[in-house]
């Protein structure tokens, strides 16, 4: 490895565009924000130091015995982020990049791409509306002061459909792509000439034609050995000290380098969408540890524990992997989970676990045969998440949780003994307390209508409605439109925090939620019951038999406290 005549950013660009430069496998994918993007070109115009870089120079067989992907330049947050592979055949030498890829991409992104990331406060749709197309701007009208961040230079990223991508906006933005032409004095004259601009605008522009074309600011080693293994070792030691590489990382790396029939990166990322698609977010992080899971003695994100022999097993059990978390994840949809309610994603590991090695994934959610156990392990996990059991210590407890699966440390199959999900031996083999009391239970009925805690803990109060079928609403028993009826004194008692809580919720289905709309508790009440027993209508709806109405809320909520404590310490212990 040897230090190498430094480039320029404008070559360095040409590289990129011209498949020279190209990502290795095991690279992570880009995942520097805008603001980043904008932080390192106002620090190139500062003439601060960007580090060095380390490229592999690979030719001959390197080329066709490992994958490359190109730099992406057309950035869409969530929809489209990953790198596309190239077929490298004939292709001849080329530089592969070990340390450097998010410098590399910001630098391409910035002079001949887009970034395009979520409006505050809009839906998620890969649309324009939702998520605009933005290119890189640069004021050239005036500069910043007294910034937080300690920005001079302001950069920006402006949507197209501000600017139309025209060269220069409202007179003071300069599309910075427009640069790369600029190569020479004489087009840089013409071009201000023609333009107009100030002096100050043309001094500004002059350093970003400077940073750009003449200073050589791409500093890098090269390692020209054709070893793959000492190229991966090479790129795990300079990324193993570092933010924001992380293991998980590390063990993708060693997953895309030791797979021979399948591309990990692409199959794993075909999981993380196909499971998006579904409505819950997922990254690598769980894919890897559901892995280490089903296959590692020691769970933890540790390169010691992701050899190249389970690597080699990753891939050949990778299919019914894959579908184990997918089938998880139907069963997730049939509980009436979203991914905002879904709080913590690592409690569905020993359900993927069970599943997989049961195999009795296929079609789980549907079958009659599993509908009783279904509900067992609804149950359990509404259950685990209310309590939080996997908070703090998340690998200690799915430790735990394991070894009530297996006693085969070796190959970590599951007893033959172990016929349904179990919830007991769980439960008891967790070391954490998670006993409730009181206080616990009176913090939790203070949850909000909106929270994320609000779903699991109305779902164990009232488990008959149909989940599977998204049937089921968020109901204020005393509706929200009578809360500025209540008096003042109640109001100064309870508050919104209360009238808004479990206190007054309840799960109702659909249509029975539509039919009662604002109706007042008395009023639904006596019209529910005309023609059924009250008492059970109650007891089922979790209301207590007081005086309903509304100048009685203090009788009822603390009636309905009691109720409420006394059923949650029944379920959660």
């Amino acid at each position: 490895m040897s230090f190498q005549m430094p480039i320029t950013i404008a070559e360095a660009v040409e590289n990129v565009e011209n498949n020279k430069f190209l990502l290795p496998a095991i690279q992570r994918e880009f995942v520097w924000s805008s603001s980043k993007i904008e932080w390192l070109f106002d620090s190139l115009m500062r003439n601060y130091p960007i580090s060095s870089f380390l490229f592999w120079n690979v030719e001959g067989a390197s080329v066709n015995g490992y994958r490359f992907y190109k730099f992406i330049n057309e950035y869409r947050e969530r929809y489209k982020t990953h790198n596309e592979e190239i077929l490298t055949d004939g292709m001849g030498s080329f530089n592969a990049i070990l340390d450097g890829q998010q410098r590399l991409t910001s630098l391409y992104i910035g002079l001949k791409g887009s970034y395009a990331y979520k409006e505050y406060r809009k839906k998620w749709e890969n649309s324009e509306r939702s998520i605009p197309t933005r290119r890189l701007y640069l004021n050239f009208e005036s500069t910043l002061e007294e910034q937080e961040d300690g920005r001079i230079y302001e950069f920006n990223f402006l949507k197209d459909s501000e600017t139309k991508q025209t060269e220069i906006y409202k007179d003071k933005w300069f599309r910075i792509g427009k640069i790369l032409e600029l190569k020479n004095i004489s087009k840089f004259n013409k071009y201000v000439t023609d333009n107009g601009l100030s002096e100050f605008s043309i001094d500004i522009l002059a350093r970003l034609q400077e940073v750009i074309h003449s200073d050589k600011i791409i500093n890098y080693f090269l390692e020209k050995e054709q070893d793959l293994d000492k190229a991966l070792n090479i790129f795990i030691r300079i990324n193993s000290g570092g933010e924001p590489l992380n293991f998980s990382d590390l063990l993708m790396s060693i997953a895309v380098a030791n797979w021979t029939q399948k591309d990990a990166r692409k199959e794993i990322h075909k999981l993380v969408d196909s499971v998006r698609d579904k409505g819950f977010s997922i990254s690598k992080d769980l894919v890897l540890k559901t892995f280490l899971f089903l296959y590692s003695k020691d769970i933890k994100f540790r390169v010691t524990n992701f050899s190249k022999d389970n690597a080699k097993e990753f891939e050949s059990e990778w299919g019914r992997i894959r579908d184990a978390i997918l089938s998880t994840f139907d069963l997730l949809e049939t509980y009436g989970f979203s991914d905002y309610t879904l709080t913590s994603k690592n409690a569905i590991i020993p359900i993927t676990y069970y599943l997989y090695h049961r195999q009795i994934s296929k079609d789980y959610s549907t079958k009659i045969e599993f509908k009783g156990e279904r509900e067992i392990i609804k149950k359990w996990l509404h259950i685990a998440l209310i309590k939080k059991i996997f908070g703090g210590q998340a690998d200690s407890v799915l430790t735990q949780i394991r070894k009530v699966f297996t006693s085969d440390i070796k190959n970590l199959k599951i007893k033959p003994e172990i016929t349904e999900f179990p919830v007991n031996e769980i439960n008891k083999n967790i070391k954490k307390d998670t006993t409730v009391g009181d206080e616990f239970i009176e913090d939790l009925l203070y949850s909000q209508k909106d929270d994320q805690y609000t779903f699991s803990t109305l779902s164990v109060l009232y488990p008959n409605l149909d989940y599977k079928n998204n049937d089921f609403h968020k109901d204020h028993i005393h509706p929200a439109a009578s809360y500025d009826n209540l008096t003042d004194d109640l109001k100064e008692k309870y508050g919104w925090w209360t009238y808004n809580s479990i206190y007054n919720l309840q799960m109702l289905d659909a249509n029975e939620n539509m039919s009662k709309n604002d109706t007042s508790l008395k009023e639904w009440v006596d019209e529910q019951t005309k023609n059924i027993d009250m008492d059970k209508f109650l007891e089922s709806h979790l209301i207590p038999n007081v005086d309903f109405e509304l100048d009685n809320f203090e009788e009822y909520i603390e009636n309905r406290k009691t109720l409420l404590i006394d059923e949650l310490k029944r379920i959660l212990n």
